[in-house]
């Protein structure tokens, strides 16, 4: 039979593989396509094996060993590769190959017999992917539990992103099975989540969980990090731990984000309960009570922009002033006031003023404590449509003032910045114009109380203005105030 090309045969033709002299597989590198060959073949892999080092070997040996290995393979064999059919070529071979890596080793190429070939397990690191090769580890190691969650939620991705639209945000996202930290922590501590529920720690399960909840919290692993809040806090055995309270409160948040509100509500109760009973602190430090309270107000107050839109204003008014009930609960002044506001607006609506005017009062009072000029100023301008609807035009007027006070304060403030940061820089041109600011903000918050002073021409304010006069400071000095002595400033 003719010889032909080993690319071209197929599995009847092997016995007559046309060797290639083994100088020029040596010189031209031939050898490792032929061994590729054979392989694709089925030949013994131990002879691949054998032959890829021999070839190897010679390449990296003193001249004289190469050609004390040369002339004995001429001998052997002459100039080309020889037959693989008889069982004693084989053992010459082995032979060969024992006396070749002894010289090579001896002639001191190589300092460490460990990198002479991988394991089966190193090279199986190359040949399989990142998914197979943590799966396999998984199930060596006897996690099968942890195994059979892993690979569903990998399945449950790839599920996703194979029914998505093409070019979408989801099919433009790195695959979950090719994100090597992801996996890892989720074999980590899956891993330790099923250790611990082997020997009943069930607060440990949790607290695993737990973690990979909070880990996934970029917005595209929202579903993973749902997956494992469920799984830590929808436990019979261990539901009812500190970790999955916390679990409830973050699942609250999450579906309030999401605008899930029923759901967010379900959770943020559940997670009010089980704190009360605990009386447990986050892993911040931040008692879980007053975190699901949070969440509930926020709930309420979205349920509530529902029956708004549609005029029922009972209803609106109920969620309401539960939303405000659980904000004052949890001592956190600043959604207190927010929803004091929100009561006020909706009192307003339905006509009721003096109810509106009293929330409103609340509202600025919080603010101002907390000198929050935002909210000061969406309360006195809601203040004054309630005073206007009655028809109180000096008390509108007045409280319209008092918004525009607060807010040239808060713009010289501003500006006072920008004029320090100018100085900094050093750049003429933007300091003067830091100065025209800063002058025209102070110019606007004290002309009302300086004309009304001018007008006013009582002692007081007279000694108000000419002490002012002599001063030129800026503190604000009510103008009611009885003090003769005290020294003006606007």
């Amino acid at each position: 039979m003719a010889s032909v090309p080993w690319h071209t045969m197929d599995s009847s033709q092997t016995t007559t593989i046309s060797p290639l002299p083994l100088e020029r597989c040596l010189r031209d590198r031939h050898c490792d396509i032929w061994v590729q060959g054979l392989q694709g073949k089925g030949l013994l892999h131990s002879l691949l094996h054998q032959m890829w080092l021999l070839v190897w070997g010679l390449d990296k040996m003193n001249p004289q060993v190469k050609m004390s290995s040369a002339v004995a393979g001429q001998r052997r064999s002459g100039s080309s590769l020889p037959e693989i059919t008889t069982s004693r070529s084989k053992r010459r071979r082995s032979s060969q190959y024992s006396t070749l890596k002894q010289e090579f080793f001896q002639s001191g190429s190589l300092s460490d017999k460990s990198d002479e070939t991988l394991t089966r397990e190193e090279t199986a690191q190359f040949r399989h992917s990142l998914k197979q090769n943590i799966c396999v580890q998984m199930l060596q190691e006897g996690y099968h539990r942890s195994f059979a969650e892993f690979f569903f939620l990998l399945q449950s991705d790839q599920d996703r992103r194979a029914a998505a639209e093409p070019g979408s945000a989801l099919r433009l996202q790195i695959p979950l099975e090719e994100q090597r930290d992801k996996l890892e922590t989720m074999r980590l501590h899956l891993n330790q989540a099923e250790q611990a529920e082997r020997t009943g720690s069930w607060s440990v399960v949790c607290e695993q969980r737990l973690f990979l909840g909070r880990y996934f919290s970029a917005p595209e692993d929202l579903l993973l990090s749902l997956h494992f809040y469920h799984s830590c806090a929808d436990r019979e055995q261990g539901g009812r731990s500190r970790p999955a309270t916390e679990a409830r409160a973050c699942m609250a948040e999450l579906y309030l984000q999401q605008g899930e509100l029923e759901e967010a509500r379900r959770q943020a109760e559940l997670c009010l309960k089980q704190s009360e009973d605990g009386g447990w602190l986050d892993l911040t430090g931040r008692p879980l009570r007053v975190r699901a309270l949070q969440a509930l107000w926020g709930i309420y107050d979205r349920l509530a922009d529902i029956p708004l839109d549609a005029a029922n204003h009972s209803e609106a008014l109920e969620l309401l002033h539960k939303g405000h009930n659980v904000a004052t609960e949890s001592e956190d002044k600043q959604i207190e006031g927010e929803a004091a506001y929100r009561l006020g607006l909706a009192y307003q609506l339905t006509g009721d003023h003096d109810t509106a005017k009293k929330f409103f009062n609340s509202s600025m009072q919080i603010c101002g404590t907390l000198q929050d000029a935002d909210g000061l100023g969406k309360a006195y301008k809601a203040m004054a449509k309630s005073m206007e609807s009655e028809g109180n035009i000096d008390e509108t007027v007045r409280c319209l003032e008092k918004l525009i006070d607060g807010q040239y304060s808060r713009a010289c403030d501003c500006f006072l910045q920008g004029y320090k940061v100018s100085c900094n820089i050093g750049d003429v041109a933007l300091l003067q114009r830091a100065q025209v600011w800063v002058a025209s903000a102070r110019a606007h918050s004290m002309i009302r109380k300086y004309s009304t002073d001018v007008e006013s021409a009582s002692p007081a304010a007279l000694r108000r203005l000419v002490v002012w006069k002599e001063t030129r400071g800026h503190e604000e000095l009510s103008p009611d105030s009885t003090d003769p002595t005290a020294t003006a400033r606007y």
